[in-house]
């Protein structure tokens, strides 16, 4: 569907099955909409901070299927032209979905202020799955919290309500969207296009770009900030495009990280892990690629292992084109990067693995799920027989930028991975690091588990058991 080329003043998308439009700034958040604006109240705000849950909805962009998304993070800038399901939407002719029944029989719910969030976060998981497993069911829980029921009630309705056969409803005709809209000093701008979207950077390089806004979204929930001119890329069809070669995959930095999930799962296990932990099923359904990687933050959990990888990323401007670099050069120093001020992120391009090549990613975290990083540690490497021919060690929380230990790389090289070249390793990475110490931990504690996870990471390779909380 292409955008109509003038300037609308609402913002239009499908509420609970019926077409609407809200003249509000694009950069109201989307749970103040629904509940301020739509009087829908069941949705509810919790943390401000995509953490809680409470005000999880689905969204449904183009014939996918709904996804569970956080509303207090999101904006109405990304509301427009899609399909959006608060609880009320759930019912059908005033009888309730099997999930809402058997969580209603069994005391799933006690305050209520989290259920209905709960029961969106399960409602996405149930239509893209008919017999989820467990595990899966305590992964779309991760970004719900509950502190009166206790989950085991909850996993039961959610089995319960899987053998019923939930299905997901026909995705409904959206409403065209518009390249630019404008109302009450904050204007959205909508490219479908790479050279559209370079236009706009060149002529705007103070506006905020905007992919999925997990990390914008969190200030802008509190109203911290006015975003008086928005950029949003996921409309951009280079940036939504994922390639596939026998060599790598690219990734346009607006895909989101769980189409990268679903993509890289079987080949990097452990990345999978790494995503399913560093955000919630809500957060994954927003947040991309390019996002991740362009907020620059040293303790981001993305970056780490793609420079372990040995990935690339792609950067152009409208006066430039198109540039291809390591990631790894692409962090300067704390929140500087590469990137001009007239140049968008395109896309990550990440290496398969080949024969004789083990990758393994580690996070230490106060809580398991869905937690900020104290370190990050992404371990590559190629062998020759019994030797180390090749490595990438790269870490965050260990520096200003994620950062590659190339002393402690240098020391593996050549060598058998066995007690004695990880011990000399491990005594070098006071030569490429001087971490910090900060709440989530002190630079002793930083420095003591970056080198633990290279020893873990050698125990891996052999098959032996390691057991580390929080890993």
């Amino acid at each position: 569907m292409n955008p109509q080329a003038i300037t609308a003043d609402t913002i239009r998308f499908i509420l609970n099955g019926k077409e609407v439009s809200f003249a509000v700034r694009p950069d109201t958040t989307a749970l103040d909409l629904i509940r301020n604006h739509a009087h829908l109240v069941g949705t509810k705000e919790g943390c401000a901070e995509g953490d809680c849950g409470a005000c999880t909805v689905l969204v449904r962009r183009g014939d996918g299927p709904r996804q569970a998304a956080n509303a207090c993070i999101m904006t109405a800038a990304q509301l427009d032209g899609v399909e959006l399901t608060t609880v009320e939407g759930l019912k059908h002719n005033g009888v309730m979905t099997p999930l809402q029944d058997a969580m209603a029989s069994n005391g799933s719910s006690q305050c209520g202020f989290c259920t209905p969030g709960i029961v969106m976060s399960l409602t996405g998981l149930l239509e893209a799955s008919a017999e989820p497993e467990e595990e899966a069911i305590h992964d779309a829980l991760a970004g719900n919290l509950c502190r009166c029921t206790g989950y085991r009630p909850i996993v039961e309705a959610a089995k319960a309500a899987a053998k019923t056969g939930v299905r997901s409803p026909e995705p409904a005709d959206l409403p065209q969207w518009h390249s630019e809209i404008s109302f009450d000093g904050s204007v959205l701008h909508q490219p479908a296009a790479l050279d559209d979207l370079t236009a706009l950077r060149a002529q705007y390089p103070d506006a905020t770009i905007l992919a999925g806004g997990t990390d914008l979204g969190v200030a802008r929930a509190d109203y911290h900030s006015d975003w008086d001119r928005i950029i949003s890329t996921r409309r951009v069809k280079e940036l939504r495009a994922m390639e596939e070669t026998a060599e790598a995959w690219t990734f346009g930095a607006a895909v989101t990280w769980e189409e990268i999930l679903q993509t890289v799962r079987s080949e990097y296990p452990s990345l999978a892990t790494l995503i399913r932990r560093f955000g919630s099923t809500q957060i994954r359904a927003m947040g991309t690629v390019g996002g991740n990687i362009g907020t620059a933050s040293p303790i981001g959990d993305g970056p780490p292992a793609l420079i372990a990888l040995g990935a690339s990323i792609t950067l152009a401007s409208q006066a430039n084109g198109a540039r291809t670099l390591p990631l790894e050069d692409f962090f300067l120093d704390y929140r500087k990067t590469e990137l001009r001020p007239d140049e968008v992120i395109v896309s990550v391009t990440v290496p398969r693995p080949k024969g004789g090549e083990e990758f393994r990613v580690y996070k230490l975290s106060k809580r398991y799920d869905q937690d900020i990083s104290t370190v990050c540690a992404a371990f590559w490497i190629a062998m020759e027989g019994s030797h180390v021919s090749a490595c990438r060690i790269a870490y965050g929380g260990m520096a200003a930028i994620p950062k590659r230990a190339k002393t402690m790389e240098n020391k593996l090289l050549g060598r058998e991975l066995d007690s004695d070249s990880v011990a000399d390793a491990v005594h070098s990475l006071h030569d490429d690091f001087s971490p910090l110490s900060d709440w989530r931990g002190s630079a002793a504690y930083r420095m003591q588990t970056a080198k633990a996870l290279l020893e873990r990471f050698a125990r891996d390779l052999k098959g032996e058991a390691v057991e580390v909380m929080a890993l």
